[in-house]
Parts: structure tokens; C-alpha cells; sequence
């Protein structure tokens, strides 16, 4: 059995943490934090010895589509909607 989560407990780590809490909040944390151990619990008393070890459920690996080689723009067709150009380059106002 997991040990008890006190407001003692919490007020320690707040004070770690340099958190500044009301004695309702401690209460409410000590709370929930039990909640949190109990539920822990429990999942610990399930049997899963025949259980393989699982990195993720989702079982596909590695989907993609495959490399495709399809031709590009050539220099002509990549400047043709450029509103100007020169020698072979966009040409943009000077922003300096």
C-alpha cells in the first residue's frame, strides 16, 4: 500500500515549490493527490503477465508515401508570374 499524501506533506512541497497556498487548498490537494495514489492502486492489483509491452497503440510504423521524381519549374516558368526580375532572379525592392 502507497503511503498517505498529508496537507503536511503538501504545505511541504509548496513551500518547496514557493507556492503560497490557503489551508482549503491544502486540503482540496491532499484530496486529490489521495484520489491519485487510490487510483494507482488499483491499476497495480490488475494482473499483466501475459501482457506484451506496448510503445504505442497505435500500430502503424513509418507511414508515408513513396519518393516520387516529378519534373520542376524550369528558371523561365518560375519568373513568368514574378512581377520583375533579372538575370535569372526575383528582383524585390531594397528594404535598407
Amino acid at each position: 500500500m502507497m503511503s498517505k499524501i498529508t496537507p503536511e506533506i503538501v504545505e511541504k512541497v509548496a513551500q518547496l515549490s514557493r507556492l503560497s497556498l490557503s489551508k482549503e487548498e491544502t486540503a482540496l490537494y491532499a484530496m486529490q493527490l489521495n484520489s491519485i495514489l487510490g487510483y494507482m492502486e488499483k491499476l497495480n492489483e490488475l494482473n499483466t503477465d501475459n501482457i506484451e509491452p506496448t510503445l504505442s497503440p497505435n500500430p502503424n510504423i513509418n507511414v508515408v508515401r513513396n519518393d516520387m521524381v516529378i519534373k520542376g519549374l524550369d528558371l523561365h516558368e518560375s519568373l513568368s508570374n514574378a512581377p520583375e526580375s533579372e538575370d535569372g532572379y526575383f528582383q524585390i525592392p531594397k528594404l535598407l
